[in-house]
């Protein structure tokens, strides 16, 4: 029976003083009850000789620290994990919050994971389709990679992100495909969202979904992506699954961060977030991965909104040093009618090599690529240099590119967020829209892609 304690000395905030006790571990779990019955949970977050500093998942209102009493559990926090939480919806702590029954766990799995031992991973290299052209064709995704995409407030990143998370998959081989996708400090009706339009695509059965609401507790915030992966682990290395981890938003992660540091008095880093939010960013980054000798593979695309649209926010800076590459949106695109508004120029996935080419994509979705990529860079700059002399300074072979660039907009990237397009069809568009410019200009593409590809798709 463990051991009760009426010995709360302060509350503030989310945080909680208990003195004089005994036994108790770093991020122990631990109850609270109320003298008129009610149960709260509680988290250590630091020991100093017999007092406890206790974290609230709750609020603190009504706690009367005369008759409260506390108990501490003895362990971590922890999921209950099994097969059946596929299909399911839960709220950041992992309680069921779709009117189904309580899931009965085949393990308990610590949320904070076990960090990946570097030589125990294999290298990212396994294609995975999105449907969407600007990512497939140009920043392609592949199976064990972490490729956040930079959005700004206002941008349809929800949209994208329900998107894939309802058109990825595993192309070719007969293999079982999950996703997980953990949503914090959203609004109800961001939430209701998502939930109806994996129902609706039947994507729902396929998913474990974890609700984090923007009025829930800053603490349950944090525990919420930690939850998340810890279900994605056991789908992956537990049950041989690939899964797709998409999390969004982190900015409001960090920010339910930097809230309790601050409650905590810790010296302030950038912009009042903590200096260990780097570490902490690393923690969650880095369980997406490949393991050696297991099957399964664990792909990550978190979702940020970059405060004031600044790619060189602490958030957005920090997440681009740990992850391999970045999709990013654009308000100029959006404003354009593009979507969805990814700028393929700055974006950049560092493993799009290894996961393209003959027996993953096509043997020419290299060389179309840096051609597409080449093509549009010249293409938008003869746009702006239209906009400062007029049409008549350029040459027609500028005039050509400045079309390219027009179609590229509309055709390419513009595929609306209902479009699911396979790898070839967007490898088609591509020579399409190639076959604007003259054969003499297509000096990325090897003469035997040309020979088979150019004008005749």
């Amino acid at each position: 029976m463990p051991k009760e304690y009426r010995t709360i000395q302060e509350v503030a905030g989310p945080l909680m003083l208990v003195r004089e006790v005994e036994g108790v571990a770093y991020n122990e779990l631990g109850e609270i009850e109320l003298s008129n019955g009610e149960k709260r949970r509680c988290r250590v977050l630091e020991i100093d000789g017999t007092n406890a500093l206790v974290q609230l998942f709750e609020n603190s209102t009504g706690i009367n620290l005369a008759d409260s009493t506390v108990r501490f559990s003895g362990r971590q926090m922890e999921l209950g994990l099994s097969l059946d939480m596929l299909g399911r919806v839960f709220d950041g702590l992992g309680r069921p919050i779709d009117g189904g029954p309580e899931i009965i766990p085949e393990k308990r799995m610590d949320v904070n994971g076990v960090p990946i031992n570097p030589a125990a991973r294999s290298y990212p290299q396994e294609f995975i389709q999105t449907g969407v052209s600007a990512i497939d064709g140009l920043n392609t995704l592949v199976r064990g990679q972490k490729l956040p995409i930079f959005s700004m407030s206002g941008l349809p990143h929800a949209n994208l992100a329900a998107q894939i998370a309802r058109q990825s998959k595993v192309r070719g081989k007969d293999e079982q495909f999950a996703v997980v996708f953990a949503a914090m400090g959203i609004t109800f009706e961001e939430s209701d969202y998502f939930v109806q339009s994996f129902r609706e695509t039947g994507a729902l059965d396929r998913t474990v979904m974890f609700s984090n609401l923007a009025n829930d507790p800053a603490i349950e915030r944090i525990a919420t992506p930690k939850m998340a992966l810890t279900a994605a682990e056991y789908l992956a290395f537990d049950k041989g699954m690939h899964v797709l981890v998409i999390l969004t938003d982190i900015t409001n992660y960090a920010d339910a961060l930097r809230e309790v540091s601050a409650a905590r008095k810790e010296v302030p880093g950038r912009r009042g977030y903590p200096g260990y939010m780097y570490t902490d960013l690393a923690t969650i980054y880095e369980r997406a991965g490949r393991q050696k000798g297991k099957d399964g593979s664990i792909t990550m695309i978190p979702i940020l909104t970059m405060p004031e649209d600044d790619k060189t926010h602490p958030i957005p800076d920090l997440t681009g040093y740990i992850t391999e590459g970045q999709i990013i949106l654009d308000r100029e695109l959006y404003r354009k009618g593009v979507n969805p508004p990814i700028n393929v120029l700055p974006s950049l996935s560092r493993l799009k090599d290894k996961g393209i080419g003959e027996g993953k994509t096509r043997e020419d979705h290299s060389n179309t690529m840096n051609q597409l990529f080449s093509a549009y860079a010249r293409g938008k700059d003869a746009k702006e240099l239209m906009v400062v002399l007029g049409e008549a300074a350029l040459t027609d072979m500028d005039k050509l590119y400045a079309k390219f660039a027009d179609e590229f907009e509309k055709v390419y990237v513009s595929q609306g967020f209902e479009t699911d397009r396979d790898i070839e069809e967007t490898l088609d568009i591509g020579w399409r829209l190639l076959s604007i410019l003259p054969r003499s200009e297509l000096k990325r593409i090897s003469d035997t892609f040309l020979d088979k590809y150019y004008g005749k798709v």
